[in-house]
C-alpha cells in the first residue's frame, strides 16, 4: 500500500479538480456542468484537509466544515434554479438557455 503522504493528497486534490474543470469547459448540460464546480469545490476542501492533517492544525478543518456547508445552500438553490428552467424552457442545455425573454 502506497503511504499517505501530502504528495500523495495534492496529487489526488489536483485530479479532481481537472476532471471538474474538463467536465464544466466541454459538457453542456447544467447539471453536468453543476456536477464538475461540485467537484472542483470537493477537490479545493480535500486540500485544505490534507495541509490541515500534515501541518497538524485544525485551522483547515474548521475552514472545511464552512466550505461544505456553503456547498449545501448552494446545491439546494442551484438545484432549484435548474428545475425551474426546465420547467419553464423543458431542457437543461446550456446552448438552448441563451435568451432572458421568456
Amino acid at each position: 500500500m502506497i503511504p499517505a503522504t501530502l504528495n500523495t493528497y495534492l496529487v489526488l486534490s489536483a485530479v479532481l479538480f481537472a476532471i471538474g474543470f474538463i467536465g464544466v469547459l466541454f459538457r453542456r448540460n447544467t447539471l453536468i456542468l453543476f456536477m464538475g464546480l461540485e467537484l472542483m469545490l470537493v477537490a479545493s476542501t480535500l486540500g485544505f484537509v490534507a495541509f490541515s492533517r500534515f501541518n497538524g492544525t485544525g485551522g483547515g478543518n474548521v475552514f472545511v466544515f464552512f466550505i461544505l456547508t456553503v456547498a449545501a445552500a448552494e446545491v439546494a438553490v442551484g438545484l432549484a434554479i435548474i428545475v425551474a428552467l426546465f420547467r419553464k424552457r423543458q431542457t437543461v442545455e446550456v446552448d438552448e438557455l441563451n435568451s432572458l425573454k421568456n
